[in-house]
């Protein structure tokens, strides 16, 4: 392993949730970058990771004083890239480009307009409509009545227009169910036609070099667990999806990781959503051949186009083990990983 003190330190956010530490799981074993983890919440666990980590402070993340801490970590521990792994991280790295800018540390964030234009699940649906691709009839519909006549029948499905992985889709089978959760959701809502069902789900990871090309796919079948996250996949081609995410990568010219969502109707694919950031099944894909995090390396740190990865087929499963940290006194905790359950 390359001497630490040669190699370049990149930052990891969120490493105490399952995103951060899959982004530092798939970095730690190729030893290219010292790895500074940085969370709320710093685990025994999350340690095994990171070379080093540092808790962020409780303080207003809008503040000037978080914005302080920043500068002071990455003057302190020399960072040069920055890899976002909660969507509340890349919202605050993206609204402070300049600043980062000014500090010499690069940030691995997506295209400033298409962040903004994935923020809300309805402006979104717009926009993909009339560029012409096959959408998922969505509306805001102002009684049950209309959701029919616009949708079709029931059960519908009603989703928060802003907001991340499957958390707060709700299905609607009559006119109480309408009136009980559009009530509940205030202003954050938007309906649309329940679309193949949930064999015919799955997760597309592409890299982005921003010209409307990209390395990649990868292109997963998937199972979501119940908080909404990938709990079992298989790596698998699928000319349907392929064919349809090049031309979404054409037209909306992605920057870095970025995560498709695509639901089968017939033969036809459905996008569910662009993620336009790491998500929950990075390690996922990074255990079948596709590095998103050593990309940014190539691509933000060393300024090269990484190489097109060689991606393997197979299947993966993801379950809960014990994590036991020792902490005798005088001794460094030590992993164990128990008996899965």
């Amino acid at each position: 392993m390359p001497d630490a003190s040669r190699r370049p330190t990149v930052a990891v956010t969120g490493v105490g949730a399952l995103i951060g530490q899959g982004i530092a799981r798939s970095l730690r074993p190729r030893g290219r970058v010292r790895i500074m983890g940085v969370d709320r919440r710093i685990t025994p666990f999350s340690k095994t990771f990171c070379d080093a980590v540092e808790q962020k402070p409780a303080i207003d993340e809008a503040s000037e004083a978080y914005l302080d801490f920043w500068r002071g970590l990455v003057r302190r521990e020399g960072i040069e890239l920055i890899l976002p792994g909660l969507s509340v991280d890349m919202d605050f790295f993206n609204g402070n480009r300049a600043a980062f800018r000014d500090m010499g540390v690069k940030v691995a964030l997506n295209r400033e307009g298409l962040i903004a234009l994935c923020a809300d699940k309805a402006d979104f649906q717009k926009a993909y409509r009339a560029a012409g691709f096959p959408a998922i009839p969505s509306a805001r519909p102002e009684s049950w009545e209309e959701a029919l006549a616009a949708l079709g029948p029931a059960p519908l499905l009603l989703k928060p227009r802003r907001g991340e992985g499957s958390a707060g889709i709700v299905r609607l089978d009559d006119a109480s169910d309408f009136a009980y959760w559009t009530r509940r959701s205030g202003d954050n809502w938007l309906m649309q036609t329940v679309m193949g069902t949930e064999a015919d789900e799955y997760t597309v990871g592409v890299y982005g070099l921003g010209d409307g090309t990209s390395l990649g796919p990868i292109i997963m079948r998937r199972r979501l667990t119940r908080s909404g996250h990938t709990g079992e996949v298989e790596v698998l081609d699928h000319p349907a999806i392929a064919a349809l995410t090049g031309r979404i990568i054409r037209h909306f010219q992605p920057i870095g990781p970025t995560n498709l969502q695509f639901r089968m109707g017939g033969e036809t694919p459905y996008l569910l959503e662009i993620n336009p950031r790491f998500s929950s099944s990075c390690s996922l894909r990074a255990a079948f051949g596709f590095v998103e995090a050593e990309m940014c390396i190539d691509d933000l740190l060393e300024g090269r186009t990484p190489e097109q990865p060689v991606i393997r087929h197979g299947a993966a499963h993801r379950y809960n083990e014990d994590f036991i940290a020792d902490t005798l006194p005088g001794k460094e905790p030590s992993g164990y990983a128990g008996d899965p359950v």
